[in-house]
């Protein structure tokens, strides 16, 4: 994997949204705040992040292989998807 300017912005936003996650949990939001969504699924915020990082990665990648680039669309339902997991999930 190259190393571009790109990539590195990427991998400090993920890392990033980690920290503030996990921030949360400490200082904030200390039981865990576990709630039930559309999913059926108990969720934590951190379980959220989680699903909305694997959600994102796969629009991404179905997106490149079904369509190609430019990649704006995908950023947007990413984008969309991560918000609906926060809110629903």
């Amino acid at each position: 994997m190259a190393w571009t300017p790109a990539t590195f912005a990427l991998f400090c936003c993920i890392f990033g949204a980690i920290a503030v996650i996990g921030l949360l949990e400490v200082f904030k939001y200390r039981d865990g705040v576990e709630r039930r969504g559309v999913l059926g699924l108990t969720t934590t915020l951190g379980d959220r992040l989680f699903i909305s990082l694997l959600g994102s990665a796969y629009i991404f990648l179905a997106w490149l292989g079904l369509m190609g680039q430019p990649l704006w669309i995908p950023l947007g339902l990413a984008i969309a998807w991560g918000i609906f997991c926060f809110w629903k999930v």
